[in-house]
């Protein structure tokens, strides 16, 4: 029991300075971004390309900020699916300091971003006669990411808030090897690979409504699971494309359109679902894993 918690906690302090990095790099990132002078973009034919693109961009606050916007109709159904479906909340940066597992980081998104233009582009062609209302400077700055820079000193914004961040994540990532390293010892890396709780076509439908649940949590454990040899990588796919975090708490604000709501949250759910099973059957034929 001491071995699994000590191998635990090791490999949790191995990735730690690496998140701590990356959260000041996109604390910097966030403090200079600003969609103000993109009003034209998002509103316009590359408004899904764009918002696959900064979707990816991990912990900006892009799935609030789209949700926000899309509330006051100021982007089109399709854009606001196509951040959603390329959001990942932490699991980009957990796989980028995860050693080995960081292969998976490039396909991953490349499947993220096509899947996500080709839904904005669709439903957005679908729904063409959606009516777009107008924003002002000042709603286009308040949505320039999810969280508020203002006020804030330069040391707790750039290294406190990083740091918090980056220890509350990393509490996750040990809880899930600690329960993954029990896993391991009471049942075997040999008969869990054989089983990987549920198969190539059942994983998908479980993994995407994780991914639903609104909190960094989720992306953690879906992550965390795939790393740990847990879920297939498909199925790690569909977990992180339902992956829309907060932004889902944002849209259900408005219970005015709470059938809408829905309706969305079914799509994203179907839609990560399909590209999860299209994933595993694709690698199951190539042989990559097994049937």
């Amino acid at each position: 029991m001491l071995d699994i918690l000590l191998d635990a906690l090791i490999d949790t302090c191995k990735v730690f300075p690496f998140l701590l990095i990356i959260y000041i790099l996109i604390e910097l990132l966030e403090h200079k971004t600003t969609f103000a002078q993109n009003r034209k973009v998002l509103q316009g034919r590359l408004a899904p390309l764009v918002g696959s693109a900064t979707g990816l961009v991990p912990q900006c606050g892009f799935s609030v900020m789209a949700a926000k916007l899309y509330d006051k109709s100021y982007i089109r159904t399709g854009t606001l699916l196509a951040v959603f479906l390329a959001t990942s909340d932490e699991a980009f940066i957990i796989l980028l300091s995860s050693g080995e597992a960081a292969a998976a980081l490039a396909p991953l998104a490349a499947i993220k971003l096509v899947v996500a233009v080709a839904v904005g582009y669709i439903a957005n062609f679908l729904l063409s006669g959606e009516k777009l209302a107008s924003p002002t400077d000042e709603d286009m700055h308040a949505y320039s990411c999810g969280r508020e820079h203002e006020g804030r000193k330069e040391l707790d914004l750039y290294l406190f808030s990083p740091f918090l961040h980056a220890l509350k994540i990393s509490l996750y990532l040990l809880l899930i090897n600690i329960i993954f390293g029990f896993i391991i010892a009471e049942i075997g890396e040999d008969k869990i690979a054989a089983s990987l709780i549920g198969g190539p076509y059942l994983q998908p439908l479980i993994t995407a409504a994780i991914g639903l649940i609104p909190n960094c949590a989720s992306s953690v454990i879906i992550t965390g699971a795939y790393i740990n040899g847990g879920i297939l990588f498909g199925s790690c796919v569909a977990g992180l494309c339902a992956n829309a975090g907060l932004g889902l708490i944002v849209l259900f604000k408005n219970t005015q359109k709470l059938k809408r709501n829905i309706l969305i949250v079914l799509f994203l759910y179907v839609v990560s679902v399909a590209v999860g099973l299209t994933t595993n059957s694709i690698m199951s034929l190539a042989g990559l894993i097994g049937g």
